[in-house]
């Protein structure tokens, strides 16, 4: 077989030299006649890929036929794509929703209450694991979809495993209510509940607090009224919470509970044996979550009876007749179809437990279970097919958070601990490793991987490497806190190291302060003032740029002279002077930041060190230019750019563009404080076009604010309104000073 045939014609094939009639195979695999039939007539589209494997099964394929049959389903299958994890909205109601219409009826009332300004705006939604609340959430979410404009937004709060930090939380909400990395900054976490509030005062939004543990979660994420409405799922009643309205659910009604049956075997099956389906329903628990996984995992082996099903899964709940829980049946539930999967996919499922994110690509897959991408994608869309896995929209994966206990109960019961303590270990080491590779990609003298370098994820370009930081930043965070927690200060300070650079097109991300404070605690672990020196120095930048605590940022910038100094490390010596000029010259102590902006720049000349020379000339700049020095500052951004127009200029690519878009600025901000508006406005034209071809939102609005004030002195009011008005567009990513000057020069404008 050349491996390029159709799928149905390499079953038909192998059917025929296994000298089976479509009959014989069907009871073996337990897939039906005519579905075998349409699969080899090319009348059906290609199977999952738990059928396939059934079929392999019941063919008795050998390891080579068995990987052809599964190539050819494989070929057949639209390819899912990787992508990042997306913001907070709520995935489409499931197509065979059941029953729940009093509660439905009741959240409809509610919102039409919480659109006049007449009740409660919060909606407690509690219940038994499995009894469906976060399905009732979302097909509330679909049928008020009209009621609510502004848009609807979904957080887990993953309050069973794990529980998500309020903070966090807030963060997630207001990122996905549209609220920029720069505004959250600017507000600070004291701030964040407050500016929600605002948010959903001002609009119509459905929110869904999906999972919450408790009230103490929950309270900092609610409106204080207005037109918005929240829905909150939980296993607890979360009775602390006041002004809100609660339903309480409990298992289905035994009809509904048929009818959900019914709606995902097809009526005529069901039908046909109506009680087999109510046993069914009735060894479920009547609970929704139950039904679905029993259902799913009938719905693949189309030629068995329901009354088989039936018969396991009471098997099932005998071997499980010690719990006492009330959620034995469910439980139940989840063991038939594990029991049921390919002794890899169970492994895998038991691995997928140890991802520390909310979720995850099949890369996650390849590195705990030691396969290729391919094949770990293969195993994942098995557990898909099973029921025991979500597949998103953006081609990740989601593990329901019942699911993931069921799976770290089984990988504690079933995998010895040194194969579980590697399996985390490799999954944390990649993580790392992978991160100190994306980030290396935008520091000097680094850039592409080695050759030598063969990771589970491309990173063939810078830009593969930002979206794969951004992207799994919650779980190499949380490998990056794991690693400091287990002493594994090599892998923090590397990592610290790695992202010198890198985090400069990602400065709102929220976490650097965090990030540098670890990195500087395992350097001192390690006894290396050279990389307590940067790891200090590093904090006082994110102190400066993302948080605007710049006394803290001065103290820091001082233990890392100090370290530095110990160290005899020069270059870090002038960056701690660097980074202090810069939180002086925002206190307005601008004789103290000249100072050390000249002396840093002494420093990095001494030593030849021509990457932090560059920095610290344009810091010198700013510094002499808000003296009102316009010349003097004019002289040393020149110098700067005679550097880099050198052909023997020592740095990288990356940093010469961002260095000449920053210099081209300040030789603009020069030419206005001289005067010279014709020069100043060719040049912020020049860095505005540089900034956005690096991405650096925040600086195009600096360099629109300086055309349009460039645009006003010439004479051109209607192009310096045009460019003062792409300013104030551009507010959530810029400094509040920018705004503020460009929404002053608007209104000073003459009226059209």
């Amino acid at each position: 077989m050349s491996g390029e045939e159709p799928y149905g014609d390499v079953l038909r094939a192998l059917r025929q030299r296994a000298r089976l009639t479509m009959e014989e195979l069907s009871e073996a695999s337990g897939v039906s006649v005519r579905a075998i039939g349409d699969m080899e007539r090319g009348r059906s589209r290609v199977p999952q890929r738990r059928t396939v494997v059934a079929l392999a099964d019941g063919l008795g394929l050998a390891e080579g036929e068995r990987e052809v049959l599964l190539a050819a389903g494989r070929a057949g299958r639209p390819t899912r794509t990787v992508a990042t994890a997306g913001a907070a909205e709520p995935p489409r109601a499931v197509r065979d929703f059941t029953g729940r219409a009093p509660q439905l009826a009741r959240l409809k009332e509610m919102a039409g209450r919480a659109g006049a300004g007449d009740g409660a705006s919060v909606a407690v939604i509690s219940g038994p694991p499995g009894c469906g609340k976060t399905t009732l959430a979302l097909q509330a979410v679909a049928e008020l979809a009209e009621d609510f404009p502004e848009g609807r937004f979904m957080v887990d709060l993953h309050g069973v495993d794990g529980a998500v930090d309020p903070g966090e939380a807030l963060v997630k909400l207001l990122k996905a209510l549209g609220v920029s990395d720069r505004r959250l900054s600017q507000e600070g976490p004291a701030g964040h509940a407050g500016l929600l509030r605002a948010l959903l005062s001002e609009g119509r939004h459905l929110v869904v607090l999906d999972n919450a543990r408790d009230e103490r979660q929950v309270r900092p994420l609610l409106p204080a009224g207005g037109p918005s409405l929240v829905l909150v799922t939980s296993r607890r009643p979360l009775t602390g919470l006041e002004d809100v309205d609660r339903l309480a659910l409990e298992e289905m009604a035994q009809d509904e509970s048929v009818e959900l049956l019914r709606r995902i075997l097809g009526e005529e099956r069901a039908d046909a044996e109506p009680d087999a389906v109510a046993r069914v329903a009735e060894m479920c628990g009547r609970l929704p979550l139950a039904l679905r996984v029993a259902g799913n995992w009938l719905a693949i082996r189309s030629a068995w009876s329901v009354d088989r099903l039936a018969g396991r899964l009471s098997d099932e709940e005998r071997r499980l007749s010690a719990l006492t829980t009330d959620d034995v049946r469910v439980e139940a539930a989840f063991e038939l179809s594990y029991r049921e999967l390919t002794d890899t996919a169970a492994r895998m499922m038991r691995l997928l437990s140890l991802v520390p994110g909310p979720d995850m690509t099949a890369a996650y897959g390849a590195c705990l279970a030691e396969a290729d991408v391919f094949e770990a994608e293969d195993v994942m869309e098995e557990l898909v097919e099973a029921g025991l896995l979500q597949a998103t929209f953006d081609g990740r994966y989601q593990l329901h958070d019942l699911l993931r206990l069921f799976a770290r109960g089984r990988l504690t019961r079933e995998e010895p601990p040194g194969e579980r303590r590697a399996a985390e270990d490799r999954l944390r080491g990649w993580l790392l490793e992978t991160s100190v590779v994306a980030g290396r990609w935008y520091k000097p003298k680094y850039g592409a991987p080695p050759a030598s370098w063969q990771g589970i994820v491309p990173l063939e370009n810078a830009e593969e490497a930002r979206a794969w930081l951004q992207g799994e930043a919650p779980s190499w965070l949380a490998a990056l806190r794991a690693a400091a927690g287990k002493g594994e200060h090599h892998r923090v300070v590397e990592i610290g190291d790695a992202m010198e650079w890198f985090c400069n097109l990602w400065v709102f991300w929220g976490h650097w302060s965090e990030l540098y404070e670890l990195a500087g605690r395992s350097a001192a672990a390690l006894d290396d003032p050279g990389m307590r020196a940067y790891s200090h120095n590093m904090h006082a930048w994110a102190l400066i740029v993302c948080d605007h605590r710049y006394r803290e940022a001065i103290e820091q910038a001082g233990a890392g002279l100090a370290c530095a100094r110990l160290a005899g490390d020069v270059p870090q010596q002038a960056s701690a002077l660097s980074h202090a000029a810069v939180a002086h010259r925002k206190l307005d102590e601008l004789g103290e930041a000249a100072d050390k902006a000249r002396a840093s720049v002494d420093l990095y000349e001494g030593v030849g060190d021509r990457e932090g020379w560059l920095g610290a000339m344009v810091n010198l700049g700013s510094c002499l230019r808000a003296l009102g020095l316009g010349a003097a500052a004019h002289t040393e951004n020149l110098r700067v750019i005679a550097f880099l127009d050198a052909p023997d200029k020592e740095v990288g690519a990356h940093l010469a563009d961002m260095v000449r878009a920053h210099s081209t600025y300040a030789l603009g901000l020069d030419h206005a404080e001289m005067g010279q508006w014709s020069v100043a406005l060719d040049r912020h034209r020049d860095a505005l076009d540089r900034f956005r071809g690096l991405g650096m939102q925040h600086m195009q609005a600096s360099a629109l604010l300086g055309t349009g004030e460039a645009l006003i002195e010439l004479g051109e009011v209607e192009e310096a309104r045009r460019c003062l008005g792409e300013v104030l567009e551009l507010a959530d990513v810029a400094d509040a000073e920018i705004v503020s000057g460009a929404r002053k020069r608007l209104e000073a404008l003459p009226a059209r």
